[in-house]
């Protein structure tokens, strides 16, 4: 089976900055007191982490909070550029995500311009854009509200319009970060029955869940991370054992 995803020693660094001065009179506090100057301090939230995913491969990343999971869905996605190393697929590949609620849209833009707006970024031209907007809103639900600002809508509708907007790009690659802990029960099984559906067809899947039972009965590997680092890439029931016991430090 051939290589869908390289992803070769990514590092990604924040810096955090602690006592930033907003003001030029608390810089020059901060010449003669060593308390009041803004102090850098980098935290590395992924180190050298290496795998590759196949065509048509579902991967679960699981892990402590903080561990890394995000940081590397978000650099998958292209909204973070990694410090260090490389993610690496095909030219052409078309990538859905569903990362975190509002991502992409702009606030003071209604649905539907939040739609056309995203679509574009992914390379859709109008014309296509107009054919995949119904099914954005059959799947969302939100026919009545697509000429709102996504300002007004609650958590459980930027969930609805996000996930419609990913699975409706018809992805070659679908990222999803905790979708199944937003939207009422309703809506999660609609969510998991469109991801089988997208295994179904040999998509490619990369999603976060904190949920045991979905991972096993979803994923073909795991990749458990811990402190930015790869901790352990296989079989979804060792993955989850090796979870549990770092849980349990």
């Amino acid at each position: 089976m051939s290589l869908l995803i390289e992803i070769v020693d990514v590092s990604k660094a924040f810096t955090i900055r602690h006592n930033r001065s907003n003001s030029l009179k608390s810089s020059f506090i901060g010449i003669f007191h060593k308390r009041f100057r803004e102090m850098k301090e980098t935290l590395w939230a992924l180190k050298n982490v290496s795998f590759n995913v196949a065509p048509g491969e579902t991967l679960g990343l699981i892990g402590r909070n903080g561990s890394g999971k995000s940081t590397l869905l978000r650099i998958i996605a292209g909204i973070y550029q990694p410090t260090q190393g490389q993610v690496r697929f095909p030219n052409n590949t078309r990538v859905g995500a569903m990362i975190e609620l509002g991502v992409g849209f702009h606030p003071e833009l209604t649905g539907r311009e939040n739609v056309s707006l995203g679509a574009s970024i992914h390379g859709l031209r109008r014309g296509e854009i107009e054919e995949i907007y119904p099914g954005v809103v059959e799947f969302s639900e939100l026919g009545d509200f697509m000429d709102v600002p996504t300002k007004n809508y609650s958590s459980g509708m930027q969930a609805r319009l996000g996930f419609a907007l990913a699975v409706n790009l018809n992805p070659d690659i679908l990222l999803v970060d905790e979708i199944f802990a937003v939207g009422d029960e309703a809506f999660q099984r609609k969510c998991i029955h469109k991801m089988e559906n997208f295994r179904a067809k040999g998509k490619t899947i990369i999603f976060v869940s904190h949920s045991a039972d979905t991972i096993k009965s979803f994923c073909d590997r795991v990749c458990l991370l811990d402190h930015g680092l790869r901790h352990f890439v296989g079989d979804p029931e060792e993955g989850l054992e090796k979870y549990h016991r770092l849980l349990a430090l």
